[in-house]
């Protein structure tokens, strides 16, 4: 039994004897008496399930009333009857009604009293019998409660913290939806940690920038640290839609007949422009890094490209700025949660995360490495910082080669021109499989072979000048890795997994909720060139990121790119490629016009985080020579194209 010595009360010979026995026989002791891990003795099975509704003293509906957003609890009953509080694990979501959790998309369902049976995911099977409470909180707006979905501003966050707040007793709850009985949270301590993947993780980073006291610990999954960046990027238009398509889509019944005023909103302060608002500014979290107080436990696929790693890259920084506490997987998988790429590594981590964090376990997690990277499937490595000491940002500089459009990438700076047109029927893996053939949708510029490893970790940017020929132009630039790999198959269905038939159990189930989760295998493919990280702009940004003006026509335009963060090692005997090119299928909108661009390689280079810095560069590529083109080869193989479909955090 998990017990923390500063609620053990002595009143009789007979009571102390009692605790020191339960204590002996069911809570795991270190040499000198302190628990190091919390053991499953509390009955599932006879968990308290309950729902509570807790003011968030916002009216987002406009019906003249405070909003109050449902609140599922289940919590171990023996806890209460001694006396005990328990902390919370918590995951706010839309997603509980309309759309599902997990790999297997669960919907919460309820008895005939309205309380929980089915609570999604696993988190509550398993650190409940360990003496958690799990929370899963409806956002405003959906399911069962009251509100408007505002897609990660004001509405969204605070909904989910007026929830911390109850927790620590700052804020008001009723047992009903409309009724005038309180509900009081006397069944635990307020310590909480919030969990999620996506939207749920993007909710768990916003709640943490409001510094929320009581909020221990976040573990955000693929998570959005700016909503701006989800949909647009220096401009560019990421997807054909914007914030007001995915608040209709997680809508519930009662929110869709009272928030066409939000709706309108959202249509109106994010326009397609690319332009930045004081809608962006509210969704903006990084900017708030500094109030957060809750260590953080990032995970994140390097290959996502629903959530790009330009959300964990910029949120990492900037609390690295400000001394949280921190821990990440980076994983080679797409938009994938951990439990499916790497399940018992992943719960056993976890459990030990939020007993040092939550119950305050000296367990050792605090003293490992800080990050685990995944170098090929199902192979990983750690470092004991991230990025790794000794990383340098180096400036590699592209220059012409004997061929147009297939140039040399090294540490002196080039000089020339190179030209391309933008195609939007092409993309990143269309331009790697031609990096050394002449084509005129890209500039491809190369190392020779390697003779080091050469690592890459943190985040790149790609100065680019360009002349363009009509008034827009948008812009690309990747780094690609050149060389025959085994890799996640991350542009597939599952995106580097495969889910399989077989289950395995994760915790106590009970007849309406199963522990028992359908396992999964790494889905892997052969490529001979793997596109590492990537970054995208709108010209006409290149004054300002956050307003786009039209181009002129023959003038030269300086602007830089921000490229995701990543974590991969170049091997010996491979390239490390750079290319720049116009509109990347699938993954930006194409401009009004179809522009060809000319870069003035002096003034284009790109700053790469280079572990070893410069002198690592120069030693894995002395002695090397760029491979001579090769009109006519084949194509290097990589991933298929993305789907194009309507993305959802």
């Amino acid at each position: 039994m998990p017990i923390r010595m500063r609620f053990t009360t002595w009143r009789t010979l007979a009571t102390a004897a009692l605790t020191l026995l339960v204590a002996a026989l069911l809570t795991p002791v270190a040499a000198h008496g302190s628990p190091r891990e919390s053991r499953p003795v509390y009955s599932y099975a006879d968990a308290i399930r309950e729902a509570v509704w807790v003011d968030t003293g916002l009216d987002g509906d406009g019906d003249g009333k405070r909003d109050r957003v449902a609140v599922d609890i289940v919590r171990p009953r023996e806890p209460t009857a001694r006396g005990r509080k328990v902390p919370v694990i918590m995951d706010a979501s839309p997603y509980y009604s309309c759309c599902g959790r997990g790999n297997e998309s669960q919907l919460k369902t309820y008895d005939t009293a309205g309380n929980v049976v089915q609570m999604p995911l696993f988190y509550d099977n398993y650190f409940v019998p360990r003496g958690y409470a799990f929370v899963g909180v409806d956002l405003a707006g959906t399911n069962r409660s009251d509100g408007c979905v505002d897609v990660g501003g004001r509405s969204d966050i605070l909904s989910a913290k007026a929830v911390v707040d109850w927790l620590n007793g700052r804020a008001k709850a009723y047992t009903t939806r409309t009724g005038t009985t309180r509900a009081k949270a006397g069944w635990t301590d307020g310590t909480t940690g919030m969990i999620g993947k996506s939207w749920d993780g993007t909710i768990a980073n916003g709640v943490a920038a409001t510094g929320v006291k009581g909020l221990k610990t976040i573990v955000p999954i693929a998570a959005i640290s700016s909503w701006y960046d989800y949909y647009f990027a220096q401009g560019a238009p990421l997807y054909d839609s914007g914030p007001d398509w995915l608040s209709g889509y997680v809508d519930s019944p009662d929110a869709r007949a009272k928030c066409a005023a939000v709706q309108q909103k959202l249509v109106d302060d994010a326009p397609r422009t690319g332009d930045w608002t004081s809608l962006w500014t509210e969704r903006d979290y990084v900017k708030d890094a500094g109030k957060v107080k809750a260590s953080v436990f990032a995970v994140h696929g390097l290959q996502d490209l629903n959530v790009r790693t330009k959300h964990f890259g910029q949120w990492w920084d900037a609390l690295a700025k400000n001394g949280v506490e921190r821990k990440v997987w980076l994983s080679q998988t797409g938009h994938v949660d951990p439990f499916d790429f790497r399940r018992a590594a992943w719960v056993d981590t976890l459990h030990r995360w939020f007993d040092h964090e939550l119950l305050g376990y000296d367990n050792g997690i605090d003293r490992e490495p800080m990050a685990d990277v995944e170098r090929h499937p199902d192979q990983w490595a750690t470092s004991k910082v991230w990025p790794p000491r000794g990383t340098r940002a180096t400036t590699l500089r592209p220059a012409t080669g004997t061929l147009p459009g297939v140039g040399t990438l090294g540490l002196r700076k080039g000089t020339g021109t190179e030209t391309f047109t933008d195609d939007p029927g092409l993309s990143e893996t269309d331009w790697a499989a031609l990096i050394d053939t002449p084509t005129s949708a890209k500039a491809g510029f190369a190392t020779g072979p390697l003779t080091r490893d050469l690592r890459l970790s943190g985040s790149s940017k790609v100065t680019v000048t360009a002349t363009p020929t009509t008034p827009t132009a948008h812009l690309t630039a990747v780094l690609v890795d050149l060389g025959p790999d085994t890799i996640r198959d991350y542009a597939a269905s599952g995106e580097g997994i495969t889910t399989l038939t077989d289950r395995t159990c994760w915790g106590e189930s009970t007849a309406g909720d199963s522990a028992c989760f359908k396992e999964t295998r790494a889905k892997t493919t052969a490529v001979e060139q793997t596109v590492l990280s990537r970054g995208w702009a709108d010209l006409g940004t290149y004054a300002d990121p956050g307003k786009g003006v039209p181009l002129t026509p023959g003038r030269a335009y300086t602007i830089t790119l921000d490229l995701a963060a990543t974590d991969h090692v170049v091997p010996a005997g491979h390239r490390l490629g750079l290319i720049v090119a116009g509109t990347d299928k699938d993954l930006i909108d194409p401009p009004a016009d179809t522009p060809t661009l000319t870069l003035d390689l002096a003034r284009t280079s790109a700053r790469v985080p280079v572990v070893g810095g410069a002198d690592a560069f120069a030693a894995a590529t002395a002695g090397t020579r760029a491979a001579a083109p090769t009109p006519g080869a084949a194509p290097l193989d990589g991933v298929r194209d993305q789907r194009n479909t309507h993305r959802i955090p």
